[in-house]
């Protein structure tokens, strides 16, 4: 038997508080993906959801968990590198289809900054596929540090403004829509 990493057990944590909340019929699970690439040693889990409250939904929401090489070593072998290695990246992400107005755009901001502040790394990006007649928007919140495991209480506070945020935006999506 093996002692988990943070990693293992932040997405034990993270997977357990969403299907906590796909059972009770908060949120849908749509998607999940646990990587380990061995060719770069590192590890990533992705589980994609949508806020089960309004049909169909239009807005889909992504937490990421990733750890590099040096992430891991440094927490399994922390005499030979520095502890402020150990640990993992999180990263955000928002979908939805067909805005490309920059008023809209501007409130849309406007809803993260106010759920999320200003302190946040945002990056909105849109991709445009001509022969589908397809606008897909995605915005991403990604932190400037590691996510220790002394922070797992705050991973679980941030699923509740992952869904915070889809209800917010949805129901401006719908508005506009």
């Amino acid at each position: 038997m093996f002692d988990p990493t943070a990693f293992d057990n932040m997405k034990v944590v993270v997977e357990g508080a969403l299907y906590d909340l796909d059972l009770s019929g908060e949120i849908v699970i749509t998607d999940r993906n646990d990587i380990i690439n061995m060719a770069k040693m590192s590890r990533s889990f992705d589980i994609d959801f949508h806020n089960s409250s309004t049909q169909p939904a239009i807005v889909a929401a992504k937490l990421e968990i990733k750890a590099e090489l040096i992430n891991l070593a440094a927490e399994l072998l922390p005499n030979s590198l520095a502890q402020q290695q150990s640990g993992c990246k999180i990263k955000l992400q928002f979908f939805y289809d067909t805005i490309t107005n920059e008023a809209q755009l501007q409130r849309i901001r406007e809803i993260f900054f106010d759920i999320w502040g200003g302190t946040r790394q945002f990056s909105h990006s849109v991709t445009i596929t001509p022969s589908k007649s397809l606008i897909r928007n995605c915005i991403s919140i990604e932190f400037d540090r590691l996510i220790s495991e002394d922070q797992m209480d705050d991973i679980v506070e941030m699923i509740d403004f992952m869904i915070k945020t889809n209800e917010h935006l949805q129901s401006y999506l719908r508005e506009i829509c």
